[in-house]
């Protein structure tokens, strides 16, 4: 039983063809991942870190907003690649037609899945290089160990991109994808070591944010932000690998049998 379906280099076509909308409307999508941490940056660091002062995280004292900037990183990451493969997919799957015009021509649903996770994961990868020239300019990230927020990114967003599009596929209407949104994007956004140490929260609760997503991307977005580069980010990047490499053909099954009937 074949577990990977074949997948050819055709799957590029769709991921060029992605790329040529968002060049006509770039300048929009440009605006977010540039303003979104100014305020995070300004409202954390300006407001609540002088009320908070510095925190202990991993046996260190640091800064509250050197602790919130790679958060913002990962928080992003999530967002663009699980948006864009949920919403902008079922658009162009439902309302579009665009799926149907591609499954005419020699792809196939294997090939334009994947392209369209590919695609979710370079928006990550897009929004997240736009943050780091944002955060940069306050001194929050060391480079050259900072570089690997791109790989990061592109990992995060395949992660991400996978479970999203597995979303797309078990999901009859546009408006109920707002239940994925509440009941695993919302919970990660505040419990995965965001906004406050995870050991700050109760034993239970901890080893349940231990097994998000979100919070093994925060980990590695935090050791690569500070230079912190050692054999402790082994298993966040061991468990976001086994994570799409679970999501991803889970995603293409279930889309096959969506589209074709």
């Amino acid at each position: 039983m074949r577990i990977y379906p074949p997948i050819s280099g055709r799957f590029l076509r769709v991921w060029q063809r992605n790329l040529s909308v968002y060049r006509q409307s770039w300048k929009v999508s440009f605006i977010p991942p540039l303003l979104e941490p100014l305020f995070y940056l300004l409202a954390f660091g300006a407001g609540l870190s002088g009320l908070i002062g510095n925190i202990r995280y991993r046996g260190e004292e640091i800064s509250y907003i050197r602790f919130i900037a790679p958060a913002l990183v990962a928080i992003t990451v999530m967002n663009s690649a699980f948006f864009e493969n949920t919403y902008a997919s079922f658009v162009r799957m439902y309302y579009q037609k665009t799926f149907d015009a591609m499954m005419a021509t020699p792809l196939t649903v294997e090939e334009i899945i994947t392209g369209e996770i590919i695609w979710g994961a370079t928006k990550s990868v897009i929004a997240t290089a736009i943050m780091m020239a944002v955060i940069s300019g306050f001194g929050l990230i060391r480079y050259p160990e900072g570089l690997l927020l791109i790989p990061l990114a592109f990992l995060g967003g395949l992660a991400f991109g996978a479970a999203g599009m597995v979303c797309t596929a078990v999901t009859p209407n546009i408006e109920l994808f707002n239940l994925p949104v509440f009941l695993f994007i919302t919970p990660m956004f505040l419990f995965s070591g965001t906004f406050f140490p995870i050991e700050n929260l109760p034993l239970w609760a901890q080893k349940t944010a231990a097994l998000l997503p979100l919070t093994n991307l925060v980990d590695l977005s935090r050791a690569f932000t500070n230079g912190r580069i050692d054999a402790s980010v082994l298993p966040s990047a061991g468990y976001l690998v086994a994570f799409a490499s679970v999501a991803f053909p889970l995603a293409i099954r279930k889309m096959r049998r969506r589209l074709i009937k």
